[in-house]
């Protein structure tokens, strides 16, 4: 009964979340709905420019000595789009409805030798800019560097391309795609530390195009759908279902088989000899439901690991419907900000509830520490890198009021709720479902070969589950830390249920060996033991970093390996608790079906 009303209080929970989260994010809010007459100006916003191979080192595009335009408009970003580290200003370039322009001049600009050094450096780094016609993403690089023919970079020629050629695509009264390239020919030589004349200029092309407004963004998203890509996608598929196949296999043929034998072993031992010694998992059904040790701890990782997940689930269901299409700025990034702080309630609910399950007395302790086991860490991350992005004067760096409002959001939504949550918890007077009794003291756990401690179990846990995602995890880094568009979120969210899937027979397969041992500590090792992919993950990043990427300098390495540290804590959070509560299925099951004292 306690179980079913814990269940029933968890649903009511989720039931209000989505409605909330439905509410607070549109599914197409970023999507201009605007028709133009002929000649009526269109609005274009210059974004912002950086390194090409490092996404997160982004600057202001007025930071560097472009054009200014006669009236500088900066565009008011919504929460998302600031944490995305979008800096939208007006562009300097008019491209009003229908008009054709031929070599218009925007500016003509006398670069000193500082600004000339700011564009050659620039260009030396690939720096990229990037902007927004009518919601519509634009790019395109600053310049070449000539490399041919010269081995010794100080013979290097570094040039800016001053000639930009837009095409844009109309379907009646609305804008429905745009190109940028630039002129090969017009450039302007930067390699001399000395002061260059600058001529800016601009052509403006329309052309009628039969594509409906509605699949206007599909051109963004096609790309990871290419035959090539769906394919690695497809074989990452199978591989990781031919993983659950064989692992669900061996797992339900060796333990049912095993479990079989002990139940008949069991049952025999107690009708012929009752004062035999008992050995195996059923000689420690009086220790295998006492409680852990830090308790408090172990509820509060509980609690946020099952918050989460729950936050997963709605990322993910969000991402089916359509919400985070291609450059909609910001969209997952609001959506994680509103979700977390919707969700502690279930973290409050689920480590307060456990706690006083396992006969906790000081829930308020419990319920600090299960606020802070994942913000405590996710905050001093965000202020050392925060302080970087500072320092580096780039975008990724958060304005004075953006932590305000994610402060109040914290204040007044994330703390009340998991206390709401706690108080629920704490109220729900659940008993904890053991079907054994806990003997007064503990028995000694034998001696165990090196290969049966956390450690080694940890590495056997993490390595099947990391290894059914490893493929997609490729994928996912280069759309996160790169600019490559990842749409295909349905292979994702199966690639998703997998992992759950291996994580949670694994836990249970390490477990039953652990008790099998006579160890009956495998509340902790339950919980480490799933969560242990999240640090594959981790190790995978280095070797993405270093192998797969061309990312460099302080800053970026700063946020790769901060932020992914973050990631791969909330990964480990998560999973260890889909492997505990996995563990915790079987070995009330087992101890269930045979006679305890």
């Amino acid at each position: 009964m306690a179980e079913k009303k814990e269940i029933m209080v968890m649903m009511r929970w989720y039931a209000v979340v989505l409605v909330l989260v439905c509410t607070a994010i549109p599914v197409r809010s970023d999507a201009s709905d605007h028709r133009y007459k002929v000649g009526d100006p269109v609005p274009l916003y210059a974004n912002k420019v950086g390194p090409f191979h490092n996404p997160s080192e982004t600057y202001r595009y007025l930071d560097l000595p472009f054009c200014t335009p006669a009236h500088l408009k900066e565009k008011k970003e919504a929460l998302g789009e600031v944490l995305n580290g979008d800096r939208l200003v007006s562009a300097p370039y008019k491209l009003d409805f229908l008009q054709d322009k031929d070599s218009e001049i925007v500016c003509k600009k006398k670069l000193t030798k500082e600004e000339a050094a700011q564009f050659r450096k620039a260009v030396a780094k690939d720096y990229y800019f990037q902007m927004y016609y009518d919601d519509l993403p634009i790019w395109g690089f600053l310049g070449k560097v000539e490399r041919e023919g010269k081995s010794d970079p100080s013979e290097y020629r570094y040039y800016i391309f001053k000639h930009l050629h837009f095409e844009i695509f109309y379907n009646k009264d609305r804008v429905i795609e745009i190109n940028a390239r630039t002129d090969p020919s017009a450039l302007v030589d930067l390699t001399e530390d000395k002061e260059v004349d600058v001529e800016f200029m601009y052509s403006v092309k329309w052309k009628e195009t039969n594509t409906p407004f509605e699949k206007r963004m599909e051109k963004y998203s096609q790309s990871s759908s290419l035959p090539r890509h769906l394919e690695i996608h497809w074989f990452s598929i199978i591989n990781s279902c031919v993983t659950v196949l064989l692992l669900t296999g061996f797992l339900a043929t060796i333990l049912m088989r095993v479990l079989k034998n002990d139940f008949v072993k069991y049952a025999h031992d107690e009708e012929t000899a009752d004062d035999q010694e008992e050995t195996g998992w059923k000689f420690i059904n009086g220790d295998v439901f006492r409680y852990p040790k830090y308790k408090s701890l172990f509820a509060a990782a509980l609690g946020s690991g099952t918050q989460l997940f729950t936050l997963t689930i709605f990322i993910f269901i969000l991402a089916l419907v359509g919400v985070f299409y291609p450059y909609n700025r910001g969209a997952l990034f609001t959506a994680l900000v509103v979700i977390y702080a919707l969700t502690s309630g279930i973290a409050g609910y689920t480590a307060s509830s456990f706690y006083c399950q396992l006969e906790g007395t000081n829930w308020v302790r419990n319920l600090l520490l299960t606020g802070s086991l994942f913000c405590g860490p996710l905050f001093l991350t965000f202020c050392f890198l925060n302080t970087v992005a500072i320092a580096y004067t780039a975008t990724a760096a958060l304005p004075f009021g953006t932590i305000v409002v994610i402060f109040l959001i914290w204040a007044l939504v994330t703390s009340p709720l998991l206390v709401m949550g706690g108080i629920a918890g704490k109220n729900s007077k659940a008993e904890f479902q053991a079907p054994c009794r806990t003997t007064k003291y503990p028995r000694e756990i034998p001696t165990l070969p090196w290969y049966r401690g956390t450690l080694p179990q940890m590495a056997m846990a993490g390595f099947l589950p990391f290894s059914a995602i490893y493929i997609e995890l490729y994928y996912i880094f280069a759309s996160v830390w790169g600019h490559r568009i990842y749409t295909i979120y349905s292979i994702l969210f199966i690639v998703f249920i997998i992992l759950l899937i291996v994580t949670a027979f694994i836990t249970v397969a390490l477990t039953y060996f652990q008790l099998a041992a006579e160890d009956h500590e495998w509340w902790w090792r339950s919980f480490l033991c799933g969560g242990s992919t999240g640090l594959f993950i981790y190790a995978y990043c280095l070797y993405y970093y270093y192998a797969r990427s061309d990312m460099s300098g302080f800053m970026q390495t700063s946020f790769f390996f901060g932020y992914m540290a973050c990631i791969c804590y909330g990964f480990f959070l998560m999973l260890g608790a889909i492997g505990f509560r996995a563990a915790l299925f079987f070995v009330r099951h087992i101890y269930r079906s045979i006679k305890c004292e």
